[in-house]
């Protein structure tokens, strides 16, 4: 095992100084670069005109993520569709549902929400069965949110409203840390985009999910932390063992 002297985690830096990775950062005395590997783009309108749905057809919605609240009014405004006041809105979670307030008069709407998991929603929605949702997704969406739709016999209506793209990281001279951290499949995918001819060598790979790990593993990279585990629930929990123990017992690279 190598020490760590460098990580670089793959999205934004964080906006508040209350970040655990800047905890993370003082705590192991170790650099932790923020840089994100993928962006999200809104579906041009005539794309969306030819999914051929009308917004207004849907008395509900459903809110998996703080893009789908952007791209769903950024869609009705290029629509030049009002939405109505009655309309029902149903967010993954409570943070997710305070977003709305960036486009709608909150406390005269009908909010509800989860507590971060989608499965949480599905009581709340099988509440408003009568209703027809709209779920505004990017394009790929995990098949368990439709399959989870269709078992409880809701009447639900997929919008492709945005795109998970790679970003361009010409910027960056190489990527030679000790650490890489993903936590999608389409990061790991950004990552041979941008460097086809990238070897792993002694870089570790930091993986959030088993979809990211299942990618990885298919790109040929070797898993050396993997969060969420019982030990380490988060990804800087998972950070914060490895390098503890790394810097602790291992050894200086050449």
């Amino acid at each position: 095992m190598l020490k760590v002297k460098n990580v670089l985690v793959s999205q934004p830096k964080p906006e508040t100084e209350k970040s655990p990775y800047f905890d993370l950062s003082d705590d192991c005395k170790v650099k932790i670069d923020f840089r994100p590997f993928i962006h999200i783009e809104g579906v041009p309108k005539n794309e969306f005109r030819q999914q051929k749905i009308n917004l207004l057809d849907y008395s509900a919605v459903i809110f998996t993520s703080r893009n789908a609240v952007d791209h769903y009014f950024r869609a009705a405004e290029e629509s030049r569709v009002t939405i109505p006041d009655d309309m029902k809105y149903f967010c993954i979670s409570e943070s997710t549902a305070f977003y709305l307030q960036k486009y709608i008069v909150y406390r005269k709407r009908k909010i509800f929400y989860g507590q971060q998991r989608f499965a949480e929603l599905i009581p709340l929605l099988k509440k408003h069965k009568e209703n027809n949702f709209l779920l505004p997704c990017a394009d790929i969406l995990r098949s368990n949110i439709p399959n989870l739709l269709e078992e409880n016999g809701l009447d639900f209506k997929c919008a492709t409203l945005y795109r998970t793209v790679c970003s361009d990281l010409s910027d960056l001279s190489d990527v030679n840390y000790d650490i890489l951290v993903f936590f999608s499949p389409s990061g790991i995918k950004s990552l041979y985009q941008n460097f086809p001819d990238f070897k792993q060598n002694d870089t570790r790979i930091a993986v959030f999910g088993p979809t990211t790990a299942k990618a990885a593993e298919e790109a040929g990279l070797n898993i050396d932390i993997a969060a969420p585990q019982p030990e380490s629930p988060s990804m800087t929990r998972a950070l914060e063992l490895y390098i503890k123990k790394a810097n602790k017992n291992g050894k200086t690279k050449k």
